[in-house]
């Protein structure tokens, strides 16, 4: 492993600073042999640790009644009632995509779908959003590697954003989020707690792809050497991820696992890990890791990021039916370790011990990082009229209506996706801060309140929060002050809507040559609507257009009024639609664009605080209310 950099010393070249190997010492009580420090170096990055943000994290708001699952799982889960349950979570796959953007994209496509699996639930949803510098070769790579994953596996694409910045030019944004549905009694967790079960790996060979991805690519800053890091960009097989999806769902619904855990960034150290966090140890036999690469090292075995994997803790009686199963969907399926109860991680190759380390170690003892803050001045920027332009073909390039749930398409606000075989609907949509937008609290802000309204104009009562930070390095001190304002936005934000923030994903250090992006947190919310017959759509001839408006600018109280006011609004409504970054004409042409029909109108002012374009039959409007409101025309 030495040969990884011989100029400088190894815990160096693997990311880990001199103060981190000195603890490492410490909690181990000697030095660490190369196989422990690489597997430190991986748990310890900022992809997989968090050790920058996840003292800021607890003050987001992450309790409900609804809550099922929060966050320090793959995804967080919402009870919808009548036996329902939603997973999801977004994640970003940011540096692979601006090393390899069809991979790069593809791959975050994969993992997230992974992360859904992982708790028991079927996907039934993606969103994406992009932010790149404009709809470049690079730009249309990216959509492309989105579409080549989620239409071969039959997941629906419904939903997203693509904003064009210069800002993005060397670091594009690449957010991938997934909703999965399950039965509420039937979440699954990644924890060991079966001593004696076999650790069972299956799914695709391991490979050298996406070795150190994590710590490469995900927890450093890129440079002019970014074409030498392709090998870290994970190969996506989406034949084998569907594959994978339908085997592992058999498994659980089956009730042949006891646990399951995606194998994505660090691979079987990080999944291993995290299966042995709450005091169950973990043996495993690296040597017995179908392989498709020849002389792979142990560690390397360790750490790939190879796709298409899942572990599963498995009751020794249940093994066989475990193999038929896997069989039957084409997977190699090996028993690759066994649950203990050391409390230890202990890899072994060819009989023996590479490694031991206490597996709390490589979780709950990972540092934590108090950020130093730096306020500075961010003005709002002009950005490229790309953004004005309409966006249909980037979504018709993916399938929206495979699975057939989808009630109401991409291209307006929300998705909704039918809860069969009941008349319930999910309403989901994805959400950063309006393009230009650099004050990092209003991003925060206005992120989560975009998510909410884009649920609301779709009839959904919003339900729950995941978020996507997306920053530069926050070891810089004005990039630390950015971060906590954000996160401080986001939670004054939920806390306004009384809804939590269950899961979601940190992506930092997006940089390249010291230039930072500019501070973006993305919010995606899901919603629940109770009759997906009475949705908001089309206008037609003869309805009366109308704004609902919260005065003032960031009142907060009033913001969370207007959502409310929309989804309880949205079953005598005929259109819903957000009015964002382009103001009340813009919305007016969206509208007309979307329902094929033109309106006459006055349009007022835009105003300071949220406002909703509404629109509905003339014997509803006085059902609607006046307050907030005004009638501003009429369609056709």
């Amino acid at each position: 492993m030495t040969q990884v950099a011989p100029e400088q010393p190894l815990h160096r070249a693997l990311g880990l600073t001199d103060g981190e190997l000195d603890r490492i010492r410490e909690l181990l009580g000697r030095d660490p042999n190369d196989f422990e420090l690489a597997v430190f170096s991986l748990l310890w990055s900022e992809h997989c640790g968090y050790k920058h943000s996840a003292l800021l994290l607890k003050r987001l708001p992450s309790t409900g009644e609804r809550v099922l699952q929060g966050p320090g799982e793959n995804a967080g889960v919402i009870d919808l009632g009548e036996g329902d349950a939603v997973a999801f979570k977004v994640e970003s796959h940011n540096h692979p995509s601006a090393v390899e953007p069809f991979q790069g994209a593809a791959t975050g496509v994969g993992g997230i779908l992974r992360d859904i699996v992982a708790m028991g639930a079927r996907p039934i949803a993606l969103l994406d959003g992009l932010r790149f510098a404009e709809p470049d070769h690079h730009f249309a790579r990216a959509v492309a590697g989105i579409g080549h994953y989620g239409n071969s596996v039959g997941v629906a694409t419904v939903g997203g954003e693509a904003v064009f910045d210069e800002a993005y030019r060397d670091n594009c944004l690449v957010n991938a989020m997934c909703v999965g549905l399950l039965q509420a009694d039937r979440v699954t967790r990644a924890r060991a707690t079966a001593i004696g079960a076999h650790v069972v790996l299956f799914g695709a060979t391991t490979g050298r792809d996406g070795i150190g991805g994590a710590s490469v690519l995900a927890s450093a800053e890129l440079g002019e050497d970014d074409p030498d890091k392709r090998p870290s960009v994970q190969i996506g097989d989406p034949f084998t991820g569907k594959k994978l999806i339908e085997a592992s769902l058999e498994l659980v619904e089956g009730g042949l696992v006891e646990s399951l855990q995606d194998c994505g960034a660090a691979g079987l150290a990080s999944a291993l890990a995290e299966m042995a966090r709450d005091g169950a140890g973990i043996d495993v036999h690296l040597d017995r890791v179908p392989l498709r690469e020849s002389g792979m090292e142990p560690w390397e075995i360790m750490i790939s990021e190879s796709q298409e994997r899942m572990v599963a803790v498995v009751r020794p009686q249940m093994l066989d039916a475990v193999r038929r199963v896997c069989a039957q969907w084409e997977l190699p399926c090996t028993p690759i370790g066994d649950v203990t109860d050391t409390g230890d991680l202990r890899p072994f190759y060819d009989g023996e011990a590479v490694g031991e380390i206490p597996a709390h170690l490589l979780t709950d003892e990972c540092p934590r990082y108090e950020l130093e803050g730096e306020a500075h001045d961010l003005a709002h920027v002009d950005v490229s009229p790309a953004n004005a332009a309409p966006k249909t073909w980037i979504y018709e390039q993916y399938d929206q209506l495979v699975g057939a749930r989808t009630v109401r398409r991409p291209g307006l606000d929300g998705a909704v996706l039918r809860l069969r075989p009941s008349l319930r609907g999910l309403a989901v949509s994805l959400q950063g801060p309006p393009p230009g937008e650099r004050d990092p609290y209003r991003a925060g802000v206005l992120a989560v309140l975009g998510a909410a309204r884009n649920v609301a104009c779709a009839g959904g009562e919003p339900l729950a929060l995941t978020d996507c930070l997306n920053f530069g390095n926050p070891e810089k001190p004005e990039i630390g002050w950015e971060l906590e304002q954000a996160v401080a936005g986001l939670a004054a934000a939920a806390e306004a809507l009384g809804i939590p923030v269950v899961s979601g994903n940190v992506s930092l250090y997006n940089d390249t040559d010291g230039r930072s992006i500019p501070p973006t947190p993305v919010a995606g919310c899901v919603g629940l609507v109770p009759d997906v017959r009475f949705v908001p759509d089309r206008w037609q001839p003869g309805d009366v257009v109308l704004v609902a408006t919260a005065p003032g600018d960031l009142d907060l109280a009033a913001e969370a009024a207007l959502v409310r006011y929309v989804w309880k609004a949205a079953p005598v409504l005929t259109l819903a639609h957000d009015v964002s970054d382009g103001g009340i004409e813009q919305a007016l042409r969206e509208a007309e664009e979307h329902s094929g029909i033109a309106a006459e109108v006055e349009p007022p002012p835009t105003a300071p605080g949220g406002q909703v374009l509404l629109a509905c039959a003339p014997e509803n409007v006085e059902r609607l209310g006046h307050k907030g409101l005004q009638r501003i025309g009429t369609v056709g």
